[in-house]
């Protein structure tokens, strides 16, 4: 059986596809399913941002298939692992979990970086290119060790 592994942002358009993108290229697809989703329902069924895109395609990694979604309780019956982007999202998918097991799938992406500093990945949305650019560094970065520990427990 998979691992399965969702990766949240506000919107799912910037931070959450990369991280999809970023990590299923690092990942055995026999084993394990990355998959996106946002707190929020604003772009629904709509592709990743345009830069998302370009930063992605920059270092090999098509996200264009991808297609925005909301996260939902049920969710916590799908995934095992659940990284959110930032506090914020990190409260709003916690205030829904139905119980405590359900609680403690989720986390803070960059906590595999910086245990415990609950450091947030800065939506780009408003930041330009660059924001993109530092953006995909950090989320390679947090899923190298992502990698690196599903692949010691597989």
């Amino acid at each position: 059986m998979k691992i399965k592994i969702l990766m949240v942002c506000l919107g799912n358009i910037c931070r959450s596809p990369l991280a999809e993108g970023i990590l299923q290229s690092k990942l055995d697809p026999s084993k394990f399913s990355v998959s996106s989703s946002g707190t929020s329902n604003y772009h629904i069924g709509n592709k990743p941002d345009l830069r998302s895109i370009e930063v992605a395609k920059k270092y090999g990694i098509d996200i264009t298939s991808q297609k925005a979604a909301q996260f939902k309780s049920s969710d916590f019956n799908t995934y095992d692992h659940i990284y959110a982007m930032d506090n914020s999202n990190l409260q709003n998918i916690i205030n829904i979990a139905p119980n405590n097991k359900d609680k403690n799938k989720v986390q803070l992406i960059l906590n595999e970086l910086y245990p415990n500093e609950n450091l947030d990945i800065p939506d780009p949305y408003y930041g330009g290119d660059k924001g993109f650019e530092d953006v995909f560094q950090m989320l390679d970065k947090a899923c190298d060790v992502i990698t690196s520990k599903l692949n010691s427990t597989d």
